[in-house]
């Protein structure tokens, strides 16, 4: 459960914005790549996917954050879907092509639906404790005092 989620996204959203920008760059020349500020990703891995931030900065395990605990993984799960919608909506702003628009529409929905059910989730685990007056452990590892 929870925390498995990176900072960008998720696994599924980078393998679609992957495929995006493969299509958008399969037959990119070298002047183009220059002319497009695309040089430096270019000189280093030509037109191959190599996942990264915005800013540059690869993908790479450290964007996973679990802590083994239900509610602060969920916590996390919320804002990594919330970064996501909002890394998203930032998209959608800057790009018209409509093919690349479609889905990034549908990863942003997606991101929503995601948010609602981790938030679901995250209150049914909350109501449990609650009903036991219990926050002083870890529900994930202290399982003998869920019961």
């Amino acid at each position: 459960m929870g925390g498995r989620k990176n900072r960008e996204g998720g696994k599924e959203g980078e393998e679609t914005i992957c495929a995006i920008i493969y299509q958008l760059t399969k037959n990119i020349t070298a002047e183009q790549a220059k002319a497009g500020g695309f040089d430096a990703y270019y000189i280093d891995h030509t037109s191959g996917l190599w996942p990264t931030a915005a800013a540059g900065i690869p993908f790479n395990a450290c964007e996973f954050q679990s802590k083994g605990d239900a509610i602060t993984d969920l916590t996390e799960d919320l804002a990594a879907e919330q970064k996501a919608r909002t890394t998203y909506d930032n998209l959608i702003r800057m790009i018209d092509d409509p093919e690349v628009l479609a889905p990034l529409k549908f990863l942003r929905q997606r991101e929503l639906v995601h948010f609602q059910r981790f938030g679901e989730a995250l209150e049914k685990i909350k109501d449990k404790l609650d009903a036991k007056n219990f926050y002083y452990f870890n529900p994930e590892f202290d399982k003998q005092f869920v019961k």
